[in-house]
This record gives C-alpha cells, sequence and structure tokens, in this order.
C-alpha cells in the first residue's frame, strides 16, 4: 500500500464533533456554551455493574454479593498468608484432579474455589490502597520541603555572601577628610587650568568632583576582583 493511502487511526476515540463545536471562543464568552452534567447522586452503571454514589471507595464483600472467608475483625497480613496458602493448595488438588480424574465434577468447584481466594486475595490488597495513597503523598511533601529547604540554604548563602562584599566595599570606602583634601587639590588644579579653551572644557565635560568618585569605586571593584 502507497504511503498516501496509510490511515492513522487514534487509540482513543475522537470527541463527537457535534458537541465540541458548541464550545468557541465566542459561545464560552457570551455563556452560551453548555454546562457541564450534573453530578449523579443516585445509582449508576459502569463496565455492567451497578454503583450507588453514596458507595464508599471499597465495596464491601457482602454489598458485592461474594461470601466472606475471613471474620469482620481480623490481622490482614495473617488473612493473607492464609489465603495465600489455601490458594496452593486448592490449586494443587485441581492438578490432581485433572490427572486422576479430568471429567470430575469437582473441577469446577476448584476453579470456583479459586476464583473465590484470588477476590478475597484482590479485596484485602485493595483495602490497603488509601494507606498507600496517604504514605505517598507523605512522601511527595516531604520531598517538596527537603527541595524548599535547600534552596532557602542556597538563597542564604548567596545572601551572606553578597552582603559580605557590600561590607568590604563599605570598608575600603575612604574618610571624608581624604575625599575633601583630593577636592581642594583638585579645585586648585582647576584654578590653574582655567585659561584652557572653552572648546577643550567642551570636549570634557565631567566634573573633577565626578572623578574622584569615579576613580575611588574603580579601586573598590578593582580590590574586590569584581572587574
Amino acid at each position: 500500500m502507497a504511503s498516501s493511502d496509510t490511515i492513522q487511526v487514534s487509540s482513543l476515540p475522537l470527541p463527537p464533533v457535534q458537541y465540541i463545536n458548541l464550545y468557541t471562543d465566542e459561545n464560552v464568552r457570551r455563556n452560551r456554551a453548555p454546562r457541564p452534567p450534573p453530578p449523579i447522586h443516585d445509582n449508576y452503571l459502569m463496565f455492567g455493574n451497578t454503583f450507588n454514589a453514596d458507595d464508599t471507595i471499597i465495596r464491601p464483600l457482602e454489598a458485592q454479593g461474594i461470601k466472606r472467608l475471613y471474620p469482620q475483625h481480623f490481622d490482614r497480613k495473617r488473612e493473607l498468608k492464609k489465603l495465600n496458602h489455601s490458594l496452593l493448595v486448592n490449586f494443587l488438588d485441581l492438578i490432581d484432579l485433572l490427572v486422576l480424574c479430568p471429567d470430575s465434577p469437582r473441577r469446577a468447584e476448584k476453579v470456583e474455589d479459586l476464583s473465590l481466594l484470588f477476590i478475597h486475595i484482590h479485596h484485602l490488597l485493595n483495602e490497603f490502597r488509601p494507606h498507600q495513597a496517604r504514605e505517598t503523598l507523605r512522601v511527595m511533601m516531604e520531598l517538596q520541603k527537603r527541595q524548599r529547604i535547600e534552596t532557602a540554604l542556597r538563597f542564604q548563602k548567596h545572601l551572606e555572601k553578597v552582603q559580605e562584599i557590600l561590607q568590604n566595599a563599605l570598608q575600603s570606602l575612604p574618610d571624608t577628610s581624604d575625599l575633601d583634601s583630593k577636592f581642594s587639590v583638585n579645585t586648585e588644579g582647576m584654578e590653574i587650568d582655567n585659561d584652557m579653551s572653552a572648546e577643550q572644557q567642551a570636549v570634557d565635560p565631567c566634573s573633577p568632583s565626578d572623578r574622584i568618585m569615579c576613580k575611588v569605586i574603580d579601586d573598590m571593584l578593582l580590590s574586590n576582583g569584581l572587574y
């Protein structure tokens, strides 16, 4: 078959076009899009089984029409071990029946017994799902907590480093008396250079005090290795 004739099939069915066309941007903006279906408060059908909205997440065996093989109050680990042992014994009995008497009616009984044991084991394991969900959530929250603590510690280290650089920069600033002396010296130099032409002064409009401050800042940056 040619590549042009190849039909791509999606693994999931496409939504109904007559439904998704109602959710245009214009309909949503004008509040004309259909409302979502209301929640179900009564019985509903799913996978061929009838469920009630008020049922617990894990339905008891009696609600499913299954005979309970263990008491109401029990130790789950102990019962799982007993069920596993019973499963092995019944499986060996079924093997013996298939070898010695394949046409025996007890073969169907053993298959039903095995099915009932598997249902009980599956039910006991499902009862651990809420505990598993809580433990998974706890592990996720602990991981998020550890990541946030590590991020805060890294931020604190960077903050302390910046504070140290600023403190060193402030300590390396000269005293105001030194600035005054330098400014006075430059002022005298300005009086000497007053004879400069107006064109030369226009070429370098920076004032002597700005030059002094720029030189001080450059010296600080060089001493701290920031250049």
